[in-house]
């Protein structure tokens, strides 16, 4: 069993800090975020660019290129171009799990947050500190070419253990494998979410010893 199992299946001390992921309900991923702000809870929240109505409304990136004419931006459909969380519902939160269900309980009433569990043992997922920093790189670089993917969709694909050794992803530690027609290492948080880098040549790359 390797590092990143062994950390998701253990006990967590109450007492002590670990990564935890959330689901917050009807997309309220930056109000709650803005609250964590507010008590100097670290938090982190994938993030893309999309094109959101001035109204409000998002759309894909891919719908907002359909909609240029030239190098003209369809300003008359007021759309803007911005961050906005590439998953739904979905925050990352560094605390304790004391903290986390305080503040759960006092959001209960407005803004109902819960653990993602480990379905198995019955308690929250713990994301290992290291595999949470690759995930953050590679989610941090906000390149339209990275992919999020469904964890469950990885559990046939299987790679080398790696780490990128320069460029954008530098240090990043993940799986070496091949998805849609690219060699890319992905970061797979089991039963939360993986995400996989742009094309990464094999020269970038060094294998990961597991112990």
């Amino acid at each position: 069993m390797n590092e990143s199992t062994d950390s998701q299946l253990s006990t967590p001390n109450s007492q002590l800090l670990h990564w935890f992921a959330v689901r917050v309900s009807y997309s309220r991923e930056l109000a709650l975020k803005a609250i964590l702000d507010e008590e100097n809870i670290e938090s982190f929240i994938p993030m893309r660019y999309g094109i959101v109505m001035k109204g409000g409304k998002q759309k894909p990136a891919y719908d907002f290129r359909l909609s240029l004419v030239g190098s003209e931006m369809c300003i008359r459909d007021r759309r803007v171009r911005k961050l906005v969380p590439a998953i739904h519902n979905l925050v990352f939160i560094h605390s304790t799990r004391k903290r986390i269900d305080a503040l759960k309980d006092e959001l209960e009433g407005k803004m109902p947050i819960r653990f993602i569990m480990n379905r198995e043992y019955c308690r929250p997922v713990v994301i290992p500190d290291a595999q949470m920093r690759s995930f953050i790189l590679v989610a941090g670089s906000y390149d339209e070419a990275v992919l999020y993917i469904e964890s469950t969709e990885l559990n046939l694909v299987k790679g080398q253990k790696v780490r990128i050794t320069d460029g954008v992803f530098k240090g990043v530690i993940g799986e070496f494998v091949r998805i849609r027609h690219d060699r890319r290492v992905v970061v797979n948080i089991e039963g939360v979410m993986a995400i996989a880098t742009t094309f990464i040549p094999p020269s970038l790359v060094e294998p990961v010893v597991v112990d």
